[in-house]
Parts: C-alpha cells; structure tokens; sequence
C-alpha cells in the first residue's frame, strides 16, 4: 500500500484530502522541477514559492528511487541531504532549498532518488466544517556516473489477443530516460496511426510497457508489420522502425 501511494506521489502533484469539501488556498511553485547532481557538481538547489494568500509549512524527505517489473520503488536512504528539512514560506514569498551529496558517485551508472515535499495542514479552525488539503510534490534527483550517462531505449510492439498492440521500451543504457509521449506510423504514412500521452520515466536496466487497445478507425496491422516510432523524450526526440510480433 505504502509503496503504491509513493508511486502515485512520484507522477507529479498528489492532494491528500483530509476530510471533505473544499481546496487549500496555497499555490506552489518549484524551480527547477528536477536536480542532476555528479562528481563536479555536488550541490544543487530548488527555488518553492507560495503563490497563495496564506503561509505554508513544508516538510521534506528523501527517498532511494529504483523500478521492478515496471514498479516504482522507493525506500528510506541517507545518502541525499536536504536542508532546510522543515520551513515555512510567508504568502507570496520562496524558500530556496539546498540538496547535497552524501556518498560516493557511482562508476558506472546513474542513481536516483525522489525529493517529496510535505505540505503540512495548519490547526483546522474552531468550527470549521468542511476539509483541509495538504499538497505533496515529489522531485526526481539523479546522480550521474563517472562514465557518460546515456539512455539506450530499445523498442517491441506485440500484437494482443484483444486486437490492440502493447509497447515495450528497455532501457539498456545507464541513465534514465522520460518518455513525455510517443506516436505510431503505418508503413508509407505521414499520419499518426495511434497517439499515446505520457510522462513516464524508465530508469537504467529497467522495462516499461504501455498497451494500447484496439481501435476500430484505426485498426492494429496484422504481425510482421513494419511500423515507425516517434517519441518526445526529455534527451530528444527518437525514431524508431519496429516490427509487430504476435
């Protein structure tokens, strides 16, 4: 259960609702959305404003950040300092954040880790009816290697016994890769054949699979097509020629 409320956290902003019925009336804002820390760069920063009309308490911790079967994983580490752990931001004011390294980089391959921000609920007024929000932000932070980082996705598509087709993406280089969307291509065509949003991250050695169902407009080619694969990454954009199996 812990493991999957985590995951949930790490796709962006999660609101924990504590009771029932109305909003916080805090706005947060970070910048950068994501720290890259290495040998020669052992500390980095994170700017959080409150855009909102009242104050905020935010409470940090540091997660070790690792994938199974397609799973996010996250378990208590030490080897990330954040400072400061706990702070306040006045209305329309910012807090800058400091994060450090606290252990050896790894040679080969990048590490990661997820930075989740707290909002923590003021007292709840004398009589109030109705509900508070707490905002949680979690922030990817990756360690690079001594070696050069680089991702190397490798593309499948399987035809389902539903009609539709399922991707998978390995990756087998030694840094992450996130894939922000990617588009189908039938053979001789300009023109998406199937469109898939996402904003997933894929980390080194890991696999992630995305199936999509069968359309009726667009029907799944049989197996032995040859398609093209155009994904928005965040290290570019990528094309791929990929051969539908059964």
């Amino acid at each position: 259960m812990l493991t999957q409320f985590l995951k949930q956290a790490a796709c962006g902003l999660l609101f924990l609702i504590i009771g029932a019925g109305t909003s916080s009336s805090s706005a947060i804002n970070l910048t950068p959305v994501r720290v890259t820390l290495s040998e020669s760069q052992k500390m980095g920063s994170i700017t959080v404003s409150n855009r909102g009309a009242e104050p905020v308490i935010i409470q940090m911790n540091i997660l070790g950040w690792s994938q199974r079967e397609g799973e996010d994983v996250f378990t208590a580490t030490r080897d990330i300092l954040a400072n400061p752990p706990i702070f306040t931001i006045p209305a329309g004011g910012s807090q800058i954040v400091r994060v450090g390294l606290r252990r050896a980089i790894d040679t080969q391959r990048e590490l990661s880790y997820r930075m989740i921000l707290q909002e923590l609920p003021p007292p709840p007024e004398s009589g109030l009816m109705g509900a508070q929000m707490s905002l949680r932000i979690s922030v990817p932070v990756f360690i690079l290697p001594e070696v050069k980082a680089r991702p190397v996705p490798l593309w499948q598509a399987i035809h389902t016994p539903q009609g539709g087709v399922k991707v998978t993406m390995t990756n087998t280089g030694n840094a992450h890769i996130q894939i922000l969307n990617f588009q189908l291509l039938l053979p001789g065509s300009t023109q998406s054949w199937v469109t898939k949003k996402t904003s997933d991250y894929v980390l080194p050695g890991q696999i992630f699979e995305w199936t999509l169902p069968a359309n009726s407009e667009y029907p799944t080619p049989p197996p032995g097509t040859n398609i093209r694969l155009i994904a928005q990454t965040d290290v570019g954009d990528i094309e791929a020629e990929v051969i539908i199996t059964p």
